[in-house]
């Protein structure tokens, strides 16, 4: 199987589309109470979907791998995007920048390499 999109709650479509686009994502559908991007890079698809129950606390945190963390953070902030927090290593050997869209969501920026599949750790058959 293969993992198609992750479609999260919001309490304002609108204004979370245009978070997403100022992030670089291209928007294929869009209905008032929906919208679904295309991801900058591979065919994956993320959707956001209007719920009176939008994230009061977070839930679900959405990852992007990004080859060029530090320049794209850099980018981004450069035109207006504000940051949980900057690009730093992490002990599971990624790199993660996170921030959070209009509505709570959480967003890791990230980089992994080959340890997003293949870390130390990983099980063995």
């Amino acid at each position: 199987m293969r993992l198609n999109q992750v479609t999260l709650s919001v309490d304002d479509v609108e204004r979370c589309v245009v978070f997403y686009r100022a992030l670089g994502f291209q928007q294929i559908v869009g209905a008032p109470d929906y919208a679904r991007f295309a991801a900058t890079e591979g065919d994956a698809t993320f959707s956001l979907h209007r719920s009176a129950g939008a994230p009061r606390e977070p839930g679900t945190t959405l990852y992007f791998e990004c080859d060029a963390l530090d320049a794209r953070v850099a980018a981004l902030k450069h035109a207006g995007v504000r940051f949980l927090h900057d690009p730093v290593d992490q002990p599971w050997l990624w790199r993660e920048a996170r921030l959070a869209d209009p509505s709570g969501n959480v967003i890791c920026l990230y980089y992994a390499g080959r340890n997003r599949l293949d870390p130390p750790w990983r099980l063995r058959s």
